[in-house]
């Protein structure tokens, strides 16, 4: 079970990744946060290429580099945008929506189809989201779906999940057309390269805020480093969507760290609506 492992490791290193995003965006630009993520974590994983055997590069990877590394770009500073604009523990269980949207993209994109027990699932999610907003029930049954749509992270997460669906599945075509630690370190410095001209033209802060805050930022870049790491040696022993079931559970910790650090409110029924998602995802899982 070796994949399990490696999917709790990437699932804790992801939510320590959010909760020092969430610090750094207290003072940087989420363009500029979002650039150092993927500039940081690359340059950490870059020494990995003196440690493994430069693998045999199949025609399928350029063109999954290429798919990933450009809609990643999207996702990333969606990502920050929506941590900057929302609670922790409220935007980031909403990933937790992407195992759901990989029940439509997988079949198509790898061919990999689960049974009836994920549709349990896909509505253990939707459940699961509904709980996190019940504060607005005395509005009416429809409100907490009112608030999830009206609340600018959820939103965004939403958008990140969806996207991730797709980009997940190229991962995948990546790792199998090269190697898990190869395919991380190619990828990451691509989104990097990607996002340079985005972070130039859209920040509002100068690139010299990247030198200044570099203690803020590095942190960042090295869970980021981990998660992917962890994340994408994984995907070579199991399904996308195992990988990505297990890697929600981060949306559990993110809750746990809104309250702890951030001391955020509304932490009870964040937490059994995380829960009750996560219990979602588990039932994907096992599709």
């Amino acid at each position: 079970m070796l994949w399990l492992l490696l999917a709790s490791l990437t699932a804790l290193s992801d939510s320590l990744k959010d909760v020092f995003s969430k610090h750094g965006l207290k003072t940087i630009d989420e363009y500029v946060v979002a650039w150092a993520l993927r500039l940081i974590a690359f340059l950490f994983l870059l020494p990995l290429l003196f440690f493994i055997q430069i693998p045999e590069i199949k025609p399928l990877y350029w063109w999954a580099l290429l798919v990933s590394g450009g809609f990643n770009v999207a996702t990333t500073v969606i990502y920050m945008k929506a941590l900057k604009h929302s609670d922790l523990s409220l935007s980031v269980p909403f990933i937790s929506f992407s195992p759901m949207f990989l029940l439509i993209t997988s079949p198509i994109i790898l061919g990999e189809y689960p049974n009836w027990i994920g549709f349990i699932g896909v509505m253990l999610i939707v459940f699961g989201s509904y709980t996190m907003n019940l504060q607005s029930l005395s509005s009416g049954w429809l409100s907490p779906f009112k608030s999830l749509y009206e609340n600018m992270g959820s939103r965004y997460m939403l958008g990140v999940a969806m996207i991730w669906s797709v980009t997940a599945n190229f991962d995948k075509i990546g790792v199998q057309s090269s190697s898990p630690i190869f395919w991380a370190i190619s990828v990451t410095g691509t989104m990097s390269l990607f996002l340079f001209p985005v972070v130039w033209f859209k920040s509002r802060q100068s690139l010299g805020s990247f030198k200044t805050r570099i203690t803020n930022l590095i942190p960042i870049g090295f869970f980021s480093a981990l998660t992917l790491a962890f994340q994408m040696s994984a995907l070579k022993l199991t399904l996308v969507a195992y990988i990505l079931s297990i890697k929600r559970t981060s949306g559990v910790l993110a809750v746990l760290w809104g309250a702890l650090i951030f001391k955020e409110t509304n932490i009870r029924q964040r937490v059994i609506g995380s829960a009750i998602m996560v219990a979602g995802v588990v039932c994907i899982t096992l599709s």
